[in-house]
């Protein structure tokens, strides 16, 4: 079963693979029903980005596509096996700009579904972490004994009591497996790499510096805890608190927000009437639930894509029932292909757009303090505070979170958060005015100005949000001025829900 798989995959992406490798994943799209539900099924995002090098940035723009996505060589994307080099591009400044702090959000890595396909054996997987089994990492073993000595750090409720590895030889509902691990160590060290010479965090460095905080689910502390090992290697334990986030949003104390939920709820009925009117779809359920014999009602309730997406990333073969059949790539490829029809829509239609915008504006407006902050304690003449500023924020999270942040930025064709995606906050300072220094040419940053930089999985993708867009178009700074991005928080980012504020947003114009 498992080469008969691989032959159909190889007929269905040869011809395409050199014309669409560089598309990105639009995959298993989840958002919640509240702040505080876990994971409910929705659509991935389409798109993709090509890439034009320069010496002071890295700019990223899209592709333009010749081909329809292929749902299944897109799904190998999603999967994020740590099998290939990657090229981070975070820490790339023009020469003497200084790195004040930088503000990341991980999705957690590869998982155990979340559902379970009737009739059927649910993969065969080991959460055991195990240095003699792939995929592996040089940092592996020593991270293992490390996570031992957790109990000397700080954790707020009710983080105390989650484990800090996996730890089941057959997975658990939604456990991270041994991949998502590794994903995570190649994560930080990418990122120690990228930082190790601006000197962000001092050998010394004070716990006010670093903050860490996840949401309750072990994937997400673990994975965090993984990607921090990473950045840190053997990090002091009693320099570390770990913050709990209740909401999968990140609204904290912000969470109520009648129209926000108004928003999803139009945008579910949309997903909705979307896939009821999709006949190949429904004929595809139709087959499936006849190899499985369950009522068609039943296999769509499972969510059965969750579960093969499991099985592709883990090169298993499809589920098979003893007196019935296998479930087939073909199949599997139904599936994703509507989805991509659903995410065109949801693009056109802008509901989850003006959702996304009220989702993440508190999570927003904390990362635009924190950088506020950072940016007046670095000015010329300030005294620093003794323990610091907090210059390293991570926050270990669900595409639940991530999905929502792009949209929020206004990257509607970045690619939908793979197993360990990665945002990128940075803040940096142009060189001070120095004697003799000449006069500045127009359109040059001022001596002292303070921009940021955002990239995702690597890549710089600043000018391509909301608030730098037209920046790019009349100015020749090679980054972009905080200031857009306070603007854009603040008070820009609600005129696409005709407010001018998070309250009136959410409250004066919530029906």
């Amino acid at each position: 079963m498992l080469a008969r798989n691989r032959f159909l995959l190889l007929v269905v992406v040869g011809g395409a693979l050199l014309a669409i490798i560089s598309l990105s994943l639009q995959f298993l799209n989840l958002i919640p029903t509240t702040p505080i539900v876990e994971e409910q099924p929705f659509k991935a995002l389409d798109g993709g980005f090509g890439v034009a090098l320069g010496k002071s940035r890295k700019r990223v723009f899209p592709v333009l596509h010749i081909q329809e996505p292929n749902p299944i060589l897109e799904a190998y994307g999603y999967c994020n096996t740590p099998n290939h080099t990657e090229q981070a591009w975070e820490g790339h400044s023009p020469a003497d700009y200084k790195l004040l702090s930088v503000h990341v959000m991980i999705r957690h890595g590869d998982r155990y579904p979340l559902y379970s396909i009737p009739k059927t054996r649910r993969p065969s997987i080991d959460c055991t972490l195990s240095g003699s089994r792939k995929p592996t990492h040089p940092l592996l073993k020593s991270f293992i004994s490390h996570m031992s000595q957790g109990g000397q750090g700080h954790w707020e409720a009710p983080l105390s009591s989650v484990p800090r590895l996996p730890n089941h030889s057959v997975c658990e509902t939604g456990e991270l497996t041994q991949t998502g691990v590794v994903q995570h160590l190649r994560n930080g060290q990418l990122l120690q790499q990228a930082y190790k010479h601006h000197n962000l965090l001092s050998p010394d460095w004070s716990p006010r510096q670093l903050w860490v905080e996840t949401t309750g689910k072990s994937r997400t502390l673990q994975s965090g805890l993984a990607f921090l090992y990473g950045f840190l290697p053997d990090f002091d334990w009693w320099k570390l608190t770990v913050r709990h986030q209740w909401s999968t949003l990140y609204c904290g104390s912000a969470c109520d927000c009648p129209a926000r939920n108004r928003y999803l709820d139009e945008e579910q009925r949309r997903q909705y009437r979307l896939r009821v009117a999709d006949t190949e779809l429904e004929r595809n359920y139709v087959d499936m639930a006849q190899t499985l014999g369950v009522p068609t009602r039943q296999l769509r309730a499972a969510n059965p894509v969750d579960s093969l997406l499991c099985h592709l990333c883990h090169d298993l073969s499809f589920p098979c029932v003893p007196a019935g059949g296998c479930l087939t790539m073909a199949q599997f490829a139904v599936i994703r292909r509507q989805q991509l029809d659903d995410e065109a829509d949801r693009r056109r239609v802008g509901l989850y757009h003006k959702y996304a915008i009220l989702a993440m504006y508190p999570y927003l407006n904390r990362t635009a303090s924190k950088m506020e902050r950072v940016a007046k304690s670095s000015e010329a003449g300030r005294r620093p505070r003794a323990a610091g500023e907090e210059v390293f924020t991570l926050s270990s999270a669900h595409d639940v979170t991530m999905a929502p942040l792009l949209s929020a930025l206004g990257l509607e064709e970045a690619r939908f958060p793979r197993f360990a995606a990665r945002v990128v906050f940075e803040l940096w300072r142009s060189p001070p005015t120095t004697q003799g220094q000449l006069k500045k040419k127009a359109g040059r940053a001022k001596p002292g100005e303070v921009f940021i930089r955002v990239l995702y999985n690597g890549e710089d993708v600043t000018f391509h949000t909301t608030f730098c867009r037209s920046h790019e178009r009349r100015a020749g700074q090679p980054l972009c001025p905080l200031k857009n991005f306070l603007s854009f928080v603040r008070r820009d980012m609600f005129s696409i829900v005709n407010a001018t504020s998070y309250q009136d947003a959410c409250f004066t114009h919530s029906g």
